[in-house]
């Protein structure tokens, strides 16, 4: 093989980083520690199904998008998204105009991004720092829907939900699209339940069928607001953004496919001919991997490895809050970030 195909990977990789360093990691990871202190396993450890999932970029990027779909569906999250959310476009006015801001998109992704990363195989005190913040926005959090119905993002029935929807899109997109998901999920949904529990969350489901379950009792509660609407399905068919850029409408297929047949039925979802999904699941499914393979994982997960190459300590017992957070301003906790 001639030598240039050999360097063809290692030029995509490191492309790749390139660009992952300029629209995220410089954004979203300063501060974040994954190369020490030596021996420190984080919040799981190299031996964990968390880090095994969260090794994977493009299933947690797809997990994150399937799990900001579902979790859109209860009508209070909508309109805490519309109200306090970069991801709501807004006019010269200020007043939201049903439209997702292509922008705020990225930063939402991108916070979810180092969050999710930093909590899977992130130090310890990466971890707790991370939680922290993310515990601190949501103590800012709170407002009435034009229905009167007051919202509050502490509010343990929303943090369940949260929780919910997300370990099912990490754990749901890793069982479709990784080339070798783990045999026994189970193991996933219970560790992973310690990062819900350090959001405050408690009561939460630990196994895939309770999750499952959870999900499915929430649906009298759910309904798709304007916001859903206006964002989803056939009124993305004239978005300008590319495949592979959040809020596409190959991106939003991708998420409608994930979700179960109850959810699909609330987004209307209208699935292709059985051919023509086996072909866009199979595409998906090479393109993801493929792009795995060849880039590898995210620097972070090399440096965590060799954190923990000597052996580990034992990790934190407990990553349930102990004691109450300071009151912050959005302006403070945004500063913290």
């Amino acid at each position: 093989m001639p030598p240039t195909l050999d360097l063809v990977p290692n030029l995509l990789a490191q492309k790749f980083d390139e660009g992952f360093d300029a629209n995220v990691r410089s954004k979203f990871f300063r501060g974040l520690d994954f190369a020490g202190p030596e021996g420190d396993p984080g919040w799981f450890g190299p031996d964990s199904a968390v880090w095994y999932v969260h090794s994977h970029f493009p299933t947690i990027m797809l997990g994150l998008l399937a799990a900001s779909y579902i979790e859109g569906l209860d009508p209070s999250i909508s309109w805490m998204g519309y109200d306090h959310s970069r991801l709501a476009e807004r006019g010269e006015d200020g007043i939201p105009t049903g439209s997702i801001d292509p922008a705020g998109a990225q930063v939402r992704l991108g916070h979810s991004l180092s969050f999710f990363i930093g909590t899977a195989y992130g130090s310890t005190q990466t971890a707790e720092k991370l939680a922290r913040t993310v515990r601190a926005m949501h103590h800012t959090i709170k407002g009435v829907r034009p229905d009167g119905v007051r919202y509050d993002a502490d509010d343990p029935e929303w943090l369940r939900w949260n929780y919910a929807t997300v370990v099912w899109g990490l754990a749901t997109a890793h069982e479709r699209y990784h080339r070798k998901p783990l045999r026994d999920i189970d193991r996933y949904y219970g560790e992973f339940v310690r990062v819900g529990e350090a959001l405050g969350g408690t009561d939460l489901p630990t196994t895939k069928a309770e999750v499952a379950e959870c999900l499915k009792s929430y649906l009298p509660r759910l309904a798709v607001t304007p916001i859903k609407a206006f964002s989803t399905g056939p009124n993305l068919r004239d978005s300008k953004l590319k495949p592979w850029e959040p809020g596409s409408p190959f991106f939003d297929w991708a998420a409608r496919d994930l979700l179960p047949d109850w959810a699909q039925k609330l987004a209307l979802y209208d699935p292709p001919n059985p051919i023509a999904l086996h072909a866009r699941r199979a595409s998906l499914w090479l393109t993801l991997n493929t792009l795995h393979e060849t880039v590898g994982p995210l620097r972070e997960f090399r440096e965590a490895q060799a954190r923990v190459a000597n052996g580990t300590t034992a990790p934190v017992a407990s990553t349930a809050p102990t004691e109450p957070d300071p009151t912050l301003t959005r302006e403070e906790v945004e500063a913290m970030a």
